[in-house]
Parts: structure tokens; C-alpha cells; sequence
């Protein structure tokens, strides 16, 4: 379930590793073939590591053998698009709508039905099984 949003960044250290801290709120990326939910293919749902919010049902999780957790679709107002030029690139970052933790970038290279790749980093993800 969601919960409380931390207000500070004092907060939001308290709440979340160091790693989660890195990835959630400081924009960074776990390193490629890493992350723990890349071959997961469990029923369930996908939920924001900073608020638990709802982002991806395992039904739209495929395998992109781009080294990292993909979905070809977001929970409908689940998340945020923003123009990302870190890196000498020019990308979509996805966001939580809800609290604004850095996730990881959408591509407009994944399957139909809407040909989108939101390729995640694990670490900004919860996992809960369908019981």
C-alpha cells in the first residue's frame, strides 16, 4: 500500500538505502544485468520503492535484453515523462507521479500494443505476488 510521502531530503535518507537514495533521488541507474526483478516473471505488481505507489502490472513486463526490468505500459496517471539531457543524451525519464522518484527512461522501441520500452531500474521497484 502507498504510504506517508517524506517531505525532506533528511526524511527521504531515513526511509531509503543508499543505494535507493542514489537511484530514487539523485537520478542514478544500477549497473546493467543487476537488478533482481530482471527475470522475474511472477504474477503480481510492480510498486514505487520510495511510496509504494502502483507503477506496472506483470502482465505488461517482457524481455528486452536490454539489461534491465522493461514494461511496454505504466498504471494509468502512475507516472511522470520528463525530457532528460544528463549524459550528453536527449531521453524520456519516467517518474512517480506520486512521490517523483526517479525510475528509469521510456523508449518508443517495445512491443505492440504501444511500441514503448520503460526500461526501469530494479532497486526504484517492490515487488507484490497475486495470491
Amino acid at each position: 500500500m502507498a504510504q506517508e510521502i517524506p517531505q525532506t531530503d533528511e526524511e527521504w535518507r531515513e526511509v531509503l538505502t543508499d543505494e535507493e537514495y542514489r537511484i530514487l533521488r539523485e537520478q542514478g541507474t544500477e549497473p546493467k544485468f543487476s537488478g533482481e526483478y530482471l527475470g522475474k516473471d511472477d504474477d503480481g505488481v510492480y510498486r514505487c520503492a520510495g511510496c509504494g505507489a502502483e507503477l506496472f502490472d506483470s502482465e505488461t513486463k517482457f524481455d528486452s535484453n536490454s539489461g534491465w526490468p522493461s514494461f511496454y505500459e505504466a498504471e494509468d496517471g502512475a507516472v511522470e515523462l520528463r525530457e532528460d539531457r544528463s549524459h550528453g543524451m536527449v531521453r524520456t525519464e519516467v517518474v512517480c507521479a506520486r512521490c517523483e522518484g526517479h525510475l528509469g527512461h521510456v523508449f518508443d522501441d517495445g512491443p505492440e500494443p504501444t511500441g514503448k520500452r520503460f526500461c526501469m531500474n530494479s532497486v526504484a521497484l517492490e515487488f507484490d505476488d497475486e495470491e
